[in-house]
């Protein structure tokens, strides 16, 4: 009888431990079941080692590659292959981010039922967000420097401009993977120093933090000395007040409200704004930016609040932190999918949370549209509704890189956009032009396509 039982149980023990192996199983084919179906040894949708099947268009039905048994296809034209290739991907597999990696599976048409088996073996259809145009707009305005231009939609979070360089032609012969930077995507992998563009960051700060904000003064004399260390300015700007301080970008100002913050406070205000863990967006995670508050020495905590020191940030977590300032403090998530469209106009992106209090956000609006009128001049953005912050982040090189950072308030058109030239030099000089051509073309292009 004993025997019986011990059976018994040791039987119930096989059943429940075999019960759970096909439910983890179960679980982990729902999760991954696409990706082990595109793993490249199934030689039904790969041909000499490259996707056959799929196909990959932008937002207004462009396409941008074919991936077809006679091999990959790309866009007819030369420089919408160089500007998409970092969102599109390259046939080799080199640019990890790229929508043929990422998106394997949906491109293959894998589901659940049917696994890869395809009648038309023709593969699906995706709808990236970019816009082709625009991308060719920013990539010309780059030329041949290195740099990124990154626009989303601060409402929606589509993404539509992602331009890195240096780039290539992807239906040309491929770079060497340790040649210059190809395959890197500036956007999504970099992790940049940000210059003055941080000061959106300790501005917040203050204005939390610091009672007398309103009060504050600085007569910033170019060179603004402390502790015998020269935070200079490219020329003095006399006295100034928080408001002017961040119009004008004076680093002497910007050094003595972090030290009045402190150091813990501008931790805490820089987890906040998202810049110290990686954004997610459809699968892929950008690179995480670092920073570094010393309590224990002013001069490296000042040069830490102006965007320099230790500070490295990831432009697309700038860019989402920008959109959070556009949109009262809420974060919306960056994506690169185009999805039902009238919906997700009305009800927004999905939230990534507060990042900063309304009010907050709504005195940095302000300041961001001050810092136009009275340093980079409206007249250079006629017809756009433009609120921004320039940056110059001294690297070590011979010139600095140039930034410039911001939004539109157009209900058309709500775009966050973020802009770097490494070694550029003077962000309102350089980087904003840029910025502004990029919204232009996004704007006549969803003009041209709503009209039609």
């Amino acid at each position: 009888m004993r025997k019986q039982e011990r059976r018994a149980y040791i039987c119930l023990l096989l059943a429940l431990v075999l019960f759970t192996g096909v439910c983890v199983f179960g679980v982990r084919f729902v999760q991954h079941g696409g990706e082990w179906a595109s793993f490249y040894g199934n030689t039904q949708i790969y041909t000499d080692g490259m996707i056959n099947r799929g196909t990959v268009c932008d937002r207004y039905d462009e396409v941008l590659m074919e991936c077809t048994r006679d091999g990959i296809i790309y866009n007819d034209e030369y420089d919408v292959r160089r500007a998409t290739v970092h969102a599109v991907g390259d046939p080799a597999g080199n640019i990890a981010s790229g929508a043929i990696n990422v998106f394997k599976s949906q491109l293959i048409g894998y589901d659940l039922l049917n696994g890869t088996y395809d009648t038309s073996a023709e593969g699906k259809r995706i709808k990236l967000t970019i816009d082709a145009r625009a991308n060719v707009a920013a990539y010309n305005a780059l030329g041949d420097r290195t740099g990124l231009v990154g626009v989303f939609n601060w409402k929606t979070g589509e993404v539509l401009c992602m331009v890195s360089t240096p780039t290539f032609d992807p239906a040309g012969r491929l770079p060497d993977t340790e040649d210059g930077g190809y395959y890197f995507n500036n956007f999504i992998d970099g992790a940049i120093t940000p210059g003055s563009t941080f000061k959106l960051v300790t501005s917040a700060a203050v204005i939390d933090n610091l009672k007398n904000r309103d009060s504050f003064t600085f007569d910033c004399d170019g060179v603004n000395e402390y502790n015998g260390v020269d935070f200079t300015d490219i020329h003095a700007h006399g006295e100034v007040n928080f408001r002017s301080a961040l119009a004008q970008s004076c680093n002497g100002a910007f050094g003595e409200l972090t030290r009045d913050v402190g150091a813990d406070v501008m931790q805490e205000y820089t987890e906040k704004a998202g810049l110290t863990e990686p954004v997610e967006m459809d699968g892929v995670k950008t690179a995480t930016g670092s920073f570094s508050f010393p309590s224990g020495d002013n001069v490296k905590l000042s040069w830490a609040g102006i965007g320099q020191a230790d500070d490295l940030v990831n432009p697309c977590a700038m860019l989402v932190y920008v959109g959070a300032i556009a949109n009262e403090g809420e974060a919306i998530q960056p994506t690169m999918i185009k999805s039902a469209t009238f919906l997700r106009e009305i009800t927004g992106g999905k939230s990534l949370g507060r990042y900063l209090e309304k009010g907050t956000a709504l005195e940095l609006r302000s300041m961001m549209k001050n810092n136009v009128i009275e340093n980079y001049g409206e007249e250079n953005f006629e017809g756009l509704d433009i609120y921004a912050k320039s940056g110059t982040a001294e690297t070590g090189s011979y010139r600095p890189d140039a930034w410039f950072v911001g939004f539109t308030d157009d209900t058309d058109a709500p775009y966050a956009f973020v802009v770097w030239v490494k070694e550029g030099g003077y962000g309102s000089e350089v980087a904003a032009p840029i910025a502004r051509s990029v919204i232009w073309a996004l704007k006549e292009d969803r003009g041209q396509y709503e009209s039609e």
